[in-house]
């Protein structure tokens, strides 16, 4: 998985168009989103499509049927700002039959007012810390005023709000806490999305009640740095409110990302291994092996630092699986400390990475720094990087093979005759069932693992009272008994 970043939490997904079947009763006022960019941004599409149906607009699948234009965008990579721009030039030629278009999220912010000077027919620019105003801006909009949310980068509010239209029926997403205060050298989302500001532990817990409530069996608590979470009712630390959401009754399985090494404690592990719900993952990103280079990244930690808190998560008395973030090519970079982010990946034995060419972004520190390393050698380098990551992934998913896991049915490849789901790893598995058996998405089931890839498994459906784990470090994470 790679490409080319300017940010240490988010990553590029494939996720392009928000719809839901969820629509207002008012036939008047249409809107299409696209969103681009990190899980953070997917959800936040989430809560502003759940604001627009409140305020009685339609969503619609297509530019064409749409009043209202909306790109929520991304500025980690380059590429991801490009495109929104493409897009827009692609589609002015709909200004004339009386479209509005916005851009929302991080270039909004980054770009501000010089949106509308590089593309005119934008009528609003709103960045993701104003969200919480947008009821009123779309007031606005609707006079035909031209309208801007740029302003409230300093805030102390989170974007809350009842009104979520949920893209995923079995998997809810929580955003626990907003905006960064690391400021690592090559990163946006500080200048983006502001500082961090926390949500009460209270009503992230009446949230995730809720999901239950309404049948969602899996949450992802979300973060910036999600490990960084400060209770501002100084209830609850950050492993208290995992175990707190783990704990609600209903629950199947709690994740969490993206973690800070810096803000990274034993007690996360502790409970991880304490409560069962949690998944046995952690998504840490190094950014890079070497110190000198962590250093020039201001990433706030060493090497040795962060292999003790690997040392603490590979101590744990369940199999964890270890993600994490890599970048190469950071100006000044040199090969003997390219090599050293090889010898970590060799030290940890990563699951999975998602791999990043250094890309200069507006705003930050590193754009000061001298020795920028050529596209050329940045690619080199990251082809290394992946084909070591490649192997060690193979190795890794090894492992499994034999074993009993729990998987959460995501869908079907009806081509290949395989169902598709997660297990608690993240790992991505591709199983059959007997013949005549239809699965509901959503639903678990015992898998016994068959074989294995890189970035995969592939596996039967087992039997009821089949030991889901497999391993005894994994022994308690499976659901068999209440399968059986």
């Amino acid at each position: 998985m790679s490409g080319s970043v300017g940010a240490h939490a988010a990553r590029t997904l494939p996720l392009s168009l928000v719809y839901t079947e969820r629509m207002s009763e008012s036939g008047d006022k249409t809107f299409y989103l696209e969103t681009f960019g990190c899980q953070m941004n997917a959800h936040d599409s989430e809560k502003v499509v759940g604001t627009l149906l409140q305020q009685g607009y339609r969503q619609v699948p297509s530019v064409e049927e749409a009043g209202l234009v909306l790109y929520n965008t991304c500025s980690i990579r380059d590429k991801a700002e490009q495109k929104v721009f493409n897009r827009l030039a692609d589609y002015k030629k709909y200004r004339a039959q009386g479209k509005q278009f916005g851009v929302l999220g991080c270039v909004a912010q980054q770009e501000g007012e010089k949106i509308f000077e590089r593309a005119p027919y934008v009528s609003l620019v709103c960045g993701s810390a104003s969200y919480r105003n947008l009821p009123q801006m779309l007031v606005q909009l609707e006079t035909g005023q031209r309208v801007t949310g740029l302003d409230d980068r300093a805030t102390d509010k989170c974007f809350e709000t009842e009104y979520t239209a949920r893209s995923n029926p079995h998997r809810g997403y929580i955003t626990i806490i907003e905006g960064c205060d690391k400021f690592c050298a090559y990163c946006v989302v500080p200048y983006t999305r502001g500082k961090e500001r926390s949500r009460t532990s209270s009503s992230v817990l009446d949230e995730a009640r809720q999901l239950v409530d309404l049948g969602y069996t899996e949450i992802q608590l979300l973060g910036q740095n999600v490990n960084s979470y400060r209770d501002p009712d100084g209830k609850k630390s950050f492993a208290e409110m995992l175990a707190a959401v783990a704990s609600v009754a209903g629950m199947r399985r709690v994740r969490f990302t993206t973690s800070h090494p810096r803000d990274f404690g034993r007690d996360i592990v502790d409970v991880i291994d304490a409560v069962p719900t949690l998944c046995d993952h952690v998504h840490l990103p190094v950014q890079s092996g070497s110190t000198r280079v962590l250093d020039a990244m201001q990433r706030l930690y060493t090497r040795d630092e962060y292999l003790e808190r690997i040392a603490w998560i590979q101590a744990a008395r369940r199999d964890i699986s270890i993600t994490s973030d890599l970048i190469v090519g950071f100006p000044g970079e040199t090969e003997r400390e390219f090599e050293e982010t090889l010898s970590l990946m060799d030290e940890v034995r990563y699951d999975s990475v998602f791999t990043f060419k250094y890309s200069a972004r507006p705003n930050t520190p590193a754009l000061r720094l001298e020795d920028a390393i050529p596209d050329a050698e940045k690619a080199r380098r990251l082809a290394v990087l992946n084909d070591k990551q490649k192997q060690i992934g193979a190795e890794r998913n090894q492992r499994h093979v034999g074993q009993v896991l729990e998987v959460m049915v995501e869908g079907k490849n009806p081509a290949r005759g395989q169902w598709i789901g997660r297990t608690s790893q993240i790992k991505v598995m591709n199983f059959t069932v007997p013949a005549g058996v239809e699965l509901t998405t959503g639903s678990y089931v015992p898998v016994r693992v068959t074989g294995s890839f890189p970035n995969s498994l592939v596996g039967d459906m087992a039997s009821a009272s089949g030991d889901c784990g497999g391993s005894k470090k994994s022994a308690g994470r499976g659901a068999a008994a209440e399968l059986g």
